[in-house]
């Protein structure tokens, strides 16, 4: 009962992100230590002026590029989670990839900005650090990267605020395939979660949680179609990989992203910062 109750959808209403809040603080147990990061607002909000900037020490950073993969002295299956989107939010908010200094944005299309035709039902963003190379080609599924850092949906109770840095647990990922482009989907539990202790693989998830994942591949299967899109597909044959697996491709990503920045990969019109 007490899983149950703890996968329950709350009623929430999308978040608006706030100017200059805490967004990471010191965390005692598996995480490490996170650094203190707070962001502002420039421009105004639901307008394509609306930008969400990171700041530590009254300086602008990237949240991409200069927060880091994981806390500090964090076990292997930690890693920081950015949120760009919360829980039952609609407004389509990215990192902004190719813009100085990566500020959170809204997508937009054709001129007009970007929402969800209903919520999306977990908090949604990426790891920073990381990136799927659209050079490369995946050996087994023969699709490339999306070039956008690697996707987290966090399925905790509650919403986690747009623009937070949380510490979360790889539970396991989902080979999405959106428009013949890899873009891979890491499920992952906050560490200040009630079930952050019981879940600890995939399998758990299924166990203690269910609905859960076929839930998070069915959204994202059928989330475009409404503009009329196709549905999108899923590779191996749609299982969601142990989070071994999950913690290999994150390190991958890593390690492209790293090629970004010392130059050995093309960045094309992506910001880098160097």
């Amino acid at each position: 009962m007490r899983a149950n109750k703890m996968i329950l959808c709350a009623a929430l209403a999308g978040v608006r992100p706030g100017a200059g809040f805490v967004l990471a603080t010191i965390r005692p147990k598996a995480s490490g230590i996170v650094r203190s990061v707070a962001t502002v607002i420039e421009g105004e909000v639901g307008t394509e002026s609306y930008k969400q900037y990171f700041v530590e020490n009254d300086k602008k950073i990237s949240p991409w590029h200069d927060i880091p993969i994981s806390p500090d002295g964090a076990a292997e299956d930690i890693f920081n989670m950015i949120t760009e989107i919360p829980k039952m939010g609609t407004a389509k908010m990215e990192i902004d990839t190719k813009t100085e200094l990566n500020p959170i944005v809204q997508d937009e299309k054709k001129g007009k900005l970007r929402f969800y035709h209903g919520p999306i039902f977990w908090s949604y963003g990426c790891i920073p650090q990381t990136w799927e190379n659209p050079n490369e080609e995946h050996p087994q599924l023969k699709c490339f990267g999306d070039d956008d850092p690697i996707d987290v949906v966090e399925i905790g109770a509650e919403a986690l605020e747009a623009g937070s840095v949380t510490p979360v647990k790889a539970l396991g990922v989902l080979a999405m395939i959106d428009d013949g482009e890899l873009d891979w989907k890491v499920i992952a539990i906050a560490e200040s979660d009630p079930l952050f202790s019981e879940l600890n693989d995939i399998d758990d998830v299924a166990a203690k949680c269910p609905g859960v994942i076929s839930g998070i591949r069915e959204w994202f299967r059928w989330y475009k179609t409404p503009d009329g899109k196709p549905i999108n597909a899923f590779g191996f044959d749609e299982e969601c990989l142990p989070k071994a697996k999950a913690i290999e491709i994150i390190q991958e990503t890593h390690q492209a992203w790293k090629g970004l920045r010392d130059g050995s990969i093309d960045a094309g019109k992506l910001w880098t910062g160097v």
